[in-house]
């Protein structure tokens, strides 16, 4: 029954509108060709950015250090009009787990038809919110603590079928993945089917979902997420939350988001997040996150940590900004020396 029902939902989805989707770690691109979105030319454009950090913890004894949270270098393009690529690697020391350079994105995308386009390689699962930001306009330096654990791992390889942008209502993509992250042969014969939409109820208001159901190490084990989004916005007041649950299980050798480190997770567990953000101007924009997480639900008060993150964005220019985070993070029981305060310089070109 559980499968008829994803299989009617990812139906659904295709018989949706579609032009394009970032899966990668870029901003949807800019429409080429003629008025009906067709690409006509080939192109091929170098881009990255670089986030060097400084980062104090208050923990004791308080530890600070210098680190890259991304050092990315990419390419994109097209090689006709019915075929576009897309590759991207990840040069920092504090991502990777053995700290070596390594490809995180490369998919080939047959665009030819505006309605429904396919993609094919490694790319971010198509899941939540956050996750499927764009890794350099992320609001706060670090993604919550629910979307690192629970959309492990965030790539993989497989195939995917996408539409819509961020100018149109309705946006969709639905993925066949592996299900074991990058660089690791998948461990089963089953694979992950993952899919997120997305639609602008009113100008005020975006509502959407998602939701992964697999087979994460062995095809007699399963897995099954589901998340929930919602973007609230009024002149130059943001408001934006997630809430994901996700039951069954879990790949342990799967890192989490961005070189966080896994945690050991139980049958069912859950976590959300809300923020807001204010624009006082063009430049400067402060924020404020509040997010928990629980590791396992069955258990009461071992393994829930809540956090807030108070903070500010100044953007020197559209390719320069300085992003400044007070992590206070809130114990239920014994409190503990353990808040951090964060400071990246962000450059992309």
């Amino acid at each position: 029954m559980r499968t008829k029902i994803i299989f009617l939902f990812a139906l659904v989805f295709a018989l949706n509108f579609n032009t394009s989707f970032a899966q990668g770690c870029e901003d949807d691109a800019a429409p080429t060709g003629a008025s009906s979105g067709v690409p006509s030319t080939s192109s091929s454009t170098f881009f990255g950015y670089f986030q060097p950090e400084y980062d104090t913890h208050f923990t004791d004894p308080s530890t600070n250090t210098f680190k890259f949270k991304r050092a990315r270098f990419g390419v994109r393009g097209r090689v006709n009009r019915s075929f576009s690529y897309y590759a991207m690697i990840e040069t920092s020391d504090f991502i990777a787990s053995d700290g070596n350079v390594y490809l995180m994105d490369a998919f080939v995308t047959f665009d030819k038809y505006e309605w429904t386009k396919f993609s094919v390689g490694s790319f971010k699962q198509p899941f939540g919110l956050e996750v499927t930001t764009a890794c350099h306009s992320l609001t706060t330096i670090d993604r919550s603590i629910v979307s690192d654990q629970l959309v492990a791992p965030q790539r993989d390889l497989g195939l995917m079928m996408l539409g819509g942008t961020s100018k149109t209502k309705f946006r969709y993509s639905v993925a066949l993945m592996n299900g074991t992250g990058l660089g690791l042969k998948d461990n089963n014969t089953k694979k992950d089917i993952i899919g997120r939409a997305s639609y602008k109820v009113f100008d005020f208001m975006t509502l959407g979902g998602s939701f992964r159901y697999g087979y994460p190490n062995t095809k007699d084990k399963d897995r099954t997420t589901l998340g929930g989004e919602v973007v609230l916005s009024y002149n130059a007041f943001k408001l934006q939350g997630e809430y994901i649950y996700d039951e069954g299980d879990y790949n342990r050798a799967a890192e989490g988001g961005c070189g966080s480190v896994p945690l050991e997770l139980g049958d069912k567990r859950a976590g959300a997040y809300v923020m807001a953000t204010y624009d006082l101007n063009e430049k400067f924009q402060p924020v404020f996150k509040y997010e928990y997480f629980d590791q396992d639900l069955d258990i009461k008060k071992i393994g829930y940590q809540e956090m807030m993150t108070i903070g500010a964005n100044y953007f020197i220019n559209k390719n320069t900004r300085i992003q400044v985070n007070y992590q206070n993070k809130i114990e239920t029981g014994l409190s503990v020396d353990n808040d951090a305060l964060l400071m990246q310089l962000q450059v992309k070109f």
